[in-house]
């Protein structure tokens, strides 16, 4: 048993958000110093098999932490300590909006999931921009995952949005539009064609560069046949898929399934796979890909589907600090017995 095995149970006797308050308090307190050299030493797996390129990034290896986990931009160099080869921060909004009414957050622990109803909860573009420009970034890619402020009329979409990246536009390694959160009111009608066009193409002119679209894993997939044509006919970067889902699965065995919110973790693993599969099938440009991500099989088969990165969020909750590790050492092991040279060999190979 290692040391986050023996806390779990402590910690899950928590309320979901008041243990993850106190996991990144810990981590907030630690950054930057000698501590963070003691995680590096233990929990980096660095080998060349593992570096990877998309979207004008070089990453050092393909796992990443998905957004809402440093939704203010203040762990971003204690994540990249725990050995992951990204880190994407927010989402932030325009303005500082505490979000939807507590609890929010519920543990299916019998599902290996999380739903969540957060509501973009953040310090607003302001502070988290003053604060990426203030304090040192990791040598990891750094995304900034961006949406609506829940105030917008979502007619005024498109200048919120950039209101938002002009704070963080010069602390970015590549930029995020969520349009696909089930928990801000209209906000998933954003992501219909014209709104999907004015928003990205107002970015794109302001400069966005790498641009992403994050999409939801409820679209019909016509409306994500849709989405795609967007990002092919303004030439964005990359599409990342996918967001939580207001679906529930009848396989659910948890107390807490009924709770409103966006189901993540183990329940909608193979729902995302099979959607960054749809997408690699129809675009060329870089997929990647969250949902259920926790383990080195499942990193695998989505990269195998088509993704070029991947990023978890759930999977940290359940597995701990050593997630990015295990998954790191087992994706070298599953390249040796599939004879890959390298992780960019095995992307899209079951295509």
């Amino acid at each position: 048993m290692n040391v986050y095995d023996a806390c779990k149970p402590a910690l899950f006797a928590l309320p979901a958000e008041t243990a993850h308050r106190s996991i990144h308090r810990l981590l907030r307190t630690i950054q930057g110093t000698p501590v963070t050299d003691l995680l590096r030493r233990r929990y980096v797996v660095e080998d060349p098999r593992l570096r990877t390129s998309a979207f004008g990034c070089s990453f050092p290896n393909p796992v990443g932490v998905a957004a809402g986990f440093d939704k203010n931009a203040e762990i971003p160099r204690a994540l990249a300590a725990l050995g992951f080869g990204h880190v994407e921060v927010g989402g932030v909004t325009a303005e500082a909006q505490p979000g939807n009414p507590r609890p929010r957050m519920f543990r299916l622990r019998e599902d290996r999931g999380l739903i969540n109803r957060m509501g973009f909860n953040n310090q607003g573009a302001d502070r988290v921009g003053r604060r990426l420009g203030a304090e040192p970034l990791p040598t990891v890619p750094v995304g900034i995952n961006i949406g609506k402020s829940k105030s917008t009329p979502l007619a005024e979409a498109p200048g919120d949005y950039e209101y938002t990246y002009e704070r963080v536009a010069d602390a970015g390694d590549y930029f995020v539009v969520n349009v696909s959160s089930p928990n801000t009111p209209g906000l998933r009608s954003l992501q219909d064609r014209d709104a999907l066009e004015s928003i990205l193409g107002t970015l794109t002119d302001a400069g966005a560069d790498p641009l992403l679209v994050k999409l939801s894993p409820d679209l019909p997939r016509p409306a994500i046949e849709e989405a795609l044509a967007v990002v092919d006919d303004l030439g964005l970067d990359g599409v990342i898929a996918t967001n939580t889902t207001t679906d529930r699965p009848d396989s659910l065995q948890s107390p807490q399934r009924a709770e409103r919110g966006g189901l993540s973790g183990k329940p909608i693993e193979g729902t995302a796979t099979d959607l960054i599969r749809f997408i690699a099938e129809r675009t060329d440009v870089p997929i990647v890909g969250v949902g259920g991500v926790d383990d080195a099989y499942g990193a695998y088969e989505k990269i195998r589907a088509g993704a070029s990165v991947v990023q978890l969020y759930t999977g940290l909750v359940y597995q701990g600090p050593s997630v990015a590790r295990d998954i790191n050492e087992g994706l070298l092991e599953l390249l040796d017995r599939d004879g890959f040279e390298s992780i960019e060999d095995a992307v899209g190979a079951d295509l």
